[in-house]
């Protein structure tokens, strides 16, 4: 029971990250988001990775793997608009 409930979580939380990191890179630009919210996210997740893994909770680590994961790709989308948007602006 206590696996199931971790796990839940986990979908629950991947699942809303992940949905709007596809809409940022569907929208085609990431005006109004912060690179420190990813690089602080980055921060975070490798520390709670560390955490996870000297307790040893599968779960947890999994979660924070797929956060990590998942904050590398919302700042490669951040980065890329910021790229495109530059060279398509005058001056």
């Amino acid at each position: 029971m206590k696996q199931l409930l971790g796990w839940s979580a986990s979908a629950i939380l991947l699942l809303t990250i992940g949905a709007q990191i596809y809409r940022q890179w569907k929208s085609g630009t990431s005006k109004g988001v912060s690179k420190w919210l990813f690089l602080g996210q980055i921060a975070a997740s490798i520390g709670f990775l560390a955490y996870s893994i000297l307790l040893r909770d599968v779960v947890y680590i999994t979660s924070n793997i797929l956060m990590l994961l998942s904050s590398f790709v919302g700042l490669g989308i951040l980065l890329h608009h910021r790229r495109r948007e530059r060279k398509s602006s005058p001056g």
